[in-house]
């Protein structure tokens, strides 16, 4: 039973944390999913904010809360991943806004690999299917594309998406890619399903939300397909609002407040020893997010329409080592002072991954 405002002293506010962007299409979509949850919570007041490139940051979202009376606010990551933003950066600002304010603050965790978010994706892939020709299922070749981060874990989630996804439907084959950070990316994943022999290849990015990314995605996409005329190529549509996304946001909600918020940190590289990021475990949770809070907001490189022209260099930070590092609500034993070091990802010069953009 979720309580309600009126049930004593305990107002309760939800804060729903976005990672931000500057192209104007997916801040907007960001804001009609927060929307939706408000529809979903009439009891509460449901704000929302982002890390950077856009306005509202969450610190002005978290302000609009207690300006509304709130004294315990609900703070969920609208992320599909917990990756360093989910981990790291967002709850930093959380500790820093509780610690000023005095309000308290309870962390929810990433809607994760859900079947609701499943439903969500098998609707994107059924209708990219149904607006083609018949092709037979075991003939067809699923691609997903996760974002990538410098978390195996976060993008091991990926994977196993692909694999549900893969298995759910029947395809013949299925890889997964990534648009950067880690390996495979888009083009060369999608060069090598090509030698696969299947005659249809679709292309799933599995994103909440437009952008430059899934931008370049669909570009990777076509180039392939072009040197490829004896392939068709598919390419989905990203999740945005779905109803089952917005059902998990609430669950995510809700769940703070059964005591069924459980985040599985067992394969954390911040607390356990994981092959290739040995090196990370203890490190201080901070976010190097605040120097770029709100910066670039309704970015004027986008089209008219507020559509990606890929003109904005909007995840660009995602391949200079920004992708942070750092630790996430765990007692983690270390004395020494980290400041602001960031560990490289062990296998940047993979001749698949992010050094495979660098042209010339």
């Amino acid at each position: 039973m979720i309580p309600s405002p009126s049930n004593g002293a305990e107002k309760i506010g939800l804060m729903i944390c976005g990672h931000g962007s500057r192209n104007r299409a997916a801040v907007a979509e960001f804001a009609r999913l927060a929307e939706e949850a408000r529809k979903l919570f009439p009891d509460w007041p449901v704000e929302y904010g982002y890390l950077e490139f856009a306005e509202p940051v969450i610190r002005t979202g978290l302000d609009k809360l207690v300006a509304a009376g709130c004294t315990r606010i609900l703070a969920v990551p609208g992320m599909l991943f917990a990756a360093g933003h989910a981990k790291n950066d967002i709850p930093s600002v959380l500790n820093t806004y509780q610690a000023e304010k005095g309000v308290r603050i309870d962390y929810g965790r990433d809607l994760g690999v859900d079947a609701r978010m499943l439903k969500a994706a098998a609707t994107r892939i059924e209708e990219a299917l149904s607006a083609a020709a018949e092709v037979p299922l075991d003939e067809t070749l699923l691609v997903v594309v996760g974002r990538g981060a410098s978390d195996p874990d976060a993008n091991s989630n990926v994977a196993k998406v692909t694999r549900l996804l893969w298995e759910g439907f029947g395809f013949g084959w299925a890889e997964t890619a990534y648009s950067g950070v880690t390996f495979p990316l888009v083009e060369p994943a999608l060069t090598h399903a090509a030698k696969l022999g299947y005659r249809r290849i679709i292309v799933f990015p599995y994103f909440l939300f437009t952008g430059v990314l899934v931008s370049r995605i669909y570009q990777a996409t076509d180039a392939v397909a072009a040197r490829h005329p004896e392939i068709e190529f598919l390419k989905a549509s990203y999740l945005n609002d779905h109803p089952q996304v917005i059902a998990t946001l609430k669950e995510r909600a809700e769940e703070i407040l059964s005591g069924g918020n459980l985040m599985n940190c067992q394969m954390c590289k911040y607390r356990e020893q994981i092959l290739g990021f040995e090196a990370e475990i203890g490190l201080a949770q901070e976010s190097h997010h605040h120097h770029v809070e709100g910066v670039g907001a309704g970015c004027d490189l986008c089209n008219e329409d507020g559509t990606c022209n890929g003109r904005c260099q909007e995840e660009a930070h995602t391949h200079h080592g920004h992708d942070h590092h750092h630790a996430h609500g765990h007692d983690h034993a270390h004395s020494h002072d980290h400041g602001h070091h960031h560990h490289p990802y062990p296998h940047a010069d993979h001749p698949l991954g992010p050094r495979s953009m660098r042209k010339g």
